[in-house]
C-alpha cells in the first residue's frame, strides 16, 4: 500500500524553526513531484512549496519564500520542509502530497494529487 507519512510538527515560538519530514512507503520508484500544503484554522488548504524528485525544480508560495526550504533524500525516500523564522500565521496542519510518475505535477494547487499524508500540526505561539 502506497502512502506518505508526515512527522516533525510541534509547538515553537515565533522566530523559531522546525523541520517536517514526508516519508514515502510502499512504492519503489520516485514520485514525479512532492508538495507541501497547509490548512490553518478556518482557512482553505494552500500550497507551501513543491519539488520535482528527478529534476532540480522547486517552487514556493510567496508567503514562505526565503524562510522555508524543501530538500530531498532519495535514498531515504523522504522530503523535508525546513521552516525558519516561523510566524504565528504559519500555524496550521501541514500535509505532504505526491504525484505519480507520468502524471502532471499539480504544483501549488491542492487538487489532483495522488496521495496525501495524514498531516502534522505546527503551532507558532509565544
Amino acid at each position: 500500500r502506497v502512502q506518505t507519512v508526515e512527522s516533525g510538527g510541534g509547538l515553537v515560538q515565533p522566530g523559531g524553526s522546525l523541520r517536517l519530514s514526508c516519508a514515502a512507503s510502499g512504492y519503489t520508484y520516485p514520485y514525479n513531484c512532492v508538495g507541501w500544503f497547509r490548512q490553518g484554522p478556518g482557512k482553505e488548504r494552500e500550497g507551501v512549496g513543491v519539488t520535482y524528485t528527478r529534476i532540480p525544480n522547486t517552487y514556493y508560495a510567496g508567503s514562505v519564500k526565503g524562510r522555508f526550504t524543501i530538500s530531498l533524500d532519495t535514498a531515504k525516500r523522504t522530503v523535508y520542509l525546513q521552516m525558519n523564522d516561523l510566524k504565528p500565521e504559519d500555524t496550521a496542519i501541514y500535509y505532504c502530497a505526491a504525484a505519480m510518475p507520468g502524471r502532471a505535477c499539480p504544483l501549488l494547487v491542492p487538487y489532483n494529487w495522488d496521495y496525501w499524508g495524514q498531516g502534522t500540526q505546527v503551532t507558532v505561539s509565544s
